[in-house]
């Protein structure tokens, strides 16, 4: 094989450079590609460690239902007995035998079968909470990719006002040079220029905490500029159709799961109040003679042993106080939970119909008068019937609106997602 001694010849590294030069092409190409917000989720719920920490735990509990169903391991037992200590040997003595026994166990009454069920029970609470979770991951990267995008938005347009503001900056000190406007319009200008540039500073700052919030579940997909289009959540069922929807929240079903493996735990303990018992087949092998000279007989031995559960005061009574209690619990924290979703959703439902409100007085009034008022007042002061003052507040007031437009359009979408995750909407 050649090696190559020293330096590396120019003309491999440029041929190496030229070869890695479409592919570093693409990935920077893959980068500028913008970040919608359907292909946002795709990459969350994509192989999501906590969703499949879950469903290994929902296996899990699989395998110990199978395993709980089955009956004990027999028993094998070899022995030796009545084994003279005089050494006269193994045939001197009648009853010296060499013993092979075998004991199988049965639990309790239908403790197996209830075992099973407890085991699966357990294992629906993970499946049910892996679907639970994958809503919540919805949820969650439905909320950080719109603060993404309202974060990019409101930098955008803070940014596209900034040359109006100088303009307005070098307009005014121009009238004050030939004496038509005073000083403090000068100032007044250079102050709101400077502010806005702050603002700019402060948007920058939460676009970057947005993009921060992002990573967490999407990685370096985070740095990819945000679509700027936001998704067409303007139809929601009514209240009672969402609430048909609670029903079959997935963190319901897993509380319901968990209420019936505390019944089956309750049963358990109950079952144990009945006489476990157990089968010993035995096998006694026996050397010597008879005094009649026949050879001495093998024995076999069957027996049969029960539990005798006479002092279950402190031991099974309790256990099934103790299982009666957790079933209660079970119950109690599904009520409360069953509460908290729908006092949740009725909240979210209420604030969705009011930014539906709010967004829809915007569009048809708000945005149009405020974008007049500012115009009407910098017409009046290149006229000279109105104060600076006024002309930077309505264009400052203009600005403000046009954010809060943004910032409620954002804010409905994040109603959507929460209802969608309650009501458990497809879109």
């Amino acid at each position: 094989m050649f090696v190559f001694r020293g330096r590396v010849p120019v003309y491999i590294t440029l041929f190496t450079f030229m070869a890695l030069l479409p592919w570093s092409s693409v990935t920077v190409a893959q980068q500028r590609v913008p970040l919608t917000l359907a292909e946002a989720e795709d990459i969350a719920l994509a192989g999501e460690p906590g969703y499949e920490a879950l469903v290994a735990r929902a296996e899990a509990f699989e395998e110990q239902a199978v395993a709980a169903g089955q009956l004990p391991d027999p028993v094998l037992r070899v022995g030796l007995e009545n084994y003279p200590i005089d050494g006269s040997g193994f045939s001197a003595e009648g009853m010296t035998q060499a013993k092979l026994g075998i004991r199988q166990a049965f639990p309790r009454g239908r403790i197996r079968e209830l075992g099973s069920e407890q085991m699966r029970a357990r294992a629906d609470v993970f499946d049910q909470g892996a679907d639970a979770r994958l809503r919540e991951v919805l949820a969650s990267v439905r909320n950080a990719w719109l603060e993404a995008y309202y974060s990019h938005q409101s930098w955008s347009l803070v940014n596209e006002s900034r040359p109006f503001f100088a303009d307005l900056v070098t307009i005014t000190r121009s009238m004050y040079a030939v004496g038509r406007k005073s000083q403090h319009d000068v100032l007044r200008a250079e102050l709101e220029l400077s502010r806005l540039d702050d603002r700019l500073i402060e948007a920058n700052r939460a676009r970057s905490e947005a993009q921060a919030s992002l990573s967490r579940w999407l990685g370096q997909n985070a740095n990819r500029p945000i679509a700027m289009k936001l998704p067409g959540w303007k139809a929601l069922p009514q209240l009672p159709a969402l609430r048909e929807g609670l029903a079959a929240h997935p963190a319901l079903a897993a509380a319901n799961a968990d209420v019936s493996a505390q019944q089956a735990a309750v049963d358990m303990a109950e079952e144990n109040q009945k006489p476990g018992w157990a089968l010993d087949l035995g096998y006694g092998y026996r050397e010597g003679y008879q005094p009649d000279g026949q050879p001495r007989s093998d024995f076999v031995s069957l027996a049969v042993t029960v539990d005798l559960p006479f002092f279950s005061k402190n031991r099974q009574d309790r256990k099934v106080a103790a299982a009666l209690s957790e079933r209660s619990a079970a119950k109690y924290s599904r009520s409360a939970l069953e509460a908290q979703l729908n006092s949740e959703l009725d909240a979210e439902y209420a604030r969705w119909q009011d930014l539906t409100r709010r967004l829809e007085l915007y569009e048809s009034r708000i945005l149009q008068q405020s974008q007049g008022q500012a115009q009407a007042a910098l017409l009046a002061y290149q006229s000279d019937t109105a104060d600076f003052s006024d002309v930077m507040r309505g264009y400052i007031d203009d600005l403000n609106t046009r954010l809060e437009h943004i910032r409620l359009q954002v804010e409905r979408a994040q109603s959507y997602a929460v209802l969608a995750n309650l009501g458990g909407l497809d879109k």
